[in-house]
């Protein structure tokens, strides 16, 4: 969304509204975009009874948060950026003429999980969706999934936009010198994502410690944090691959770490559209990842990636592959370059459409 608005702000006047304030990029962005938040703090700021104040707050306030920060201007366009909270509140009837957009970055038949809650969650989003003009999905895979749970929805206006990323930032923050943290004579393999149940670290962890029994000597990095944290900080202990398997937290600068790394890997149990590996891509990693959407992203790179099954032999067999082969010299062949201005020009075809 950082990289979006300031490609857009060169020609529209851009406002963000967040839930909650100090977002970690939210210094990344252009002087001239205007940012509101409902909350003050950081959402990590808050104790767990003001999270779930806050929580509750969004939920049965939409109509007032909407009116007071959102609907007392005149915007050509409001864009709902995120599933969930930000969508329902941005679903709310105008005063005014706006085009109303709502974007879908993940598998919708995956995280809304199961039981009656998830049932609630299903009609509510699906009157909310039903307001908009547009619906941008970030992978046809996304699209597909979301038409199977809304199968008898009267759909807004769809349309697939992959993520826009600006390689040139990517490549010039990827120049940071963090070699040091890397021992070359090991096999070093790095998995950026939020340690969530979504990006399957357990699993990783199971199959990595059962390679390093078999004698395939390899250094697992992931840089990530979340709830999940200390769940898989015992579980490392538990298999006893606290010096092979390294969870380096949530770093600003995830860049120069893919760089140095041999391999890249996201072996999530689902996906949207992960940027992640599209950001690997122009750094011209070679990169694994399991068979979810995922694999859409390496449509254009299948000399250096590999699809494996969603499983733990498919994982296994990933590992072991990348390993064993040349795959860490591709970069020297490997010519990948990113185009994203066609996105770009996709997103404001959608802004100016009937304008």
């Amino acid at each position: 969304m950082v990289d979006i608005a300031n490609e857009l702000e060169k020609q529209y006047d851009i406002t963000i509204f967040t839930l909650y304030s100090k977002g970690e990029l939210e210094k990344e962005l252009s002087n001239n975009i205007h940012v509101k938040s409902l909350y003050k703090k950081s959402y990590n700021e808050l104790t767990k009874i003001e999270k779930l104040k806050a929580s509750l707050y969004v939920l049965l306030n939409k109509k007032k948060i909407y009116k007071k920060y959102i609907d007392d201007d005149n915007y050509l366009a409001q864009i709902a950026f995120l599933e969930g909270a930000i969508t329902r509140i941005f679903s709310v009837r105008s005063k005014r003429t706006t085009k109303k957009i709502a974007w879908i970055h993940n598998d919708i038949s995956k995280v809304f999980g199961s039981g009656i809650r998830s049932k609630i969650k299903r009609i509510i989003d699906r009157n909310a969706y039903e307001k908009y003009n547009t619906l941008v999905f970030v992978s046809i895979d996304n699209l597909d999934k979301f038409n199977k749970v809304y199968d008898d929805m009267l759909l807004p206006h769809e349309k697939v936009i992959h993520n826009y990323i600006n390689a040139d930032r990517v490549l010039d923050l990827a120049r940071e010198d963090v070699r040091e943290i890397f021992d070359k004579t090991e096999t070093n393999i790095v998995q950026v994502s939020r340690l969530v149940g979504q990006k399957a670290v357990d699993r990783l962890i199971n199959v990595h410690a059962k390679l390093i029994k078999e004698g395939i000597n390899h250094h697992i990095y992931i840089i990530g944090d979340g709830p999940e944290k200390e769940r898989l900080e015992k579980l490392i202990k538990e298999n006893d691959v606290e010096k092979t398997f390294t969870l380096l937290g949530a770093k600003k600068n995830p860049y120069p770490y893919i760089k140095n790394a041999d391999f890249f890997c996201l072996f999530s149990n689902y996906e949207g559209y992960p940027m992640v590996v599209e950001e690997a891509k122009i750094l011209r990693k070679y990169i694994a990842v399991t068979n979810t959407s995922a694999r859409e992203v390496l449509i254009d790179y299948p000399d250096y990636s590999i699809i494996t099954t969603n499983s733990d032999i498919g994982i296994e067999k990933a590992i072991k592959t990348m390993i064993s082969s040349n795959a860490r010299r591709v970069e020297e062949n490997n010519n990948y370059m990113y185009n994203d201005k066609k996105i770009i020009d996709k997103i404001i075809k959608i802004i100016e459409e009937g304008k």
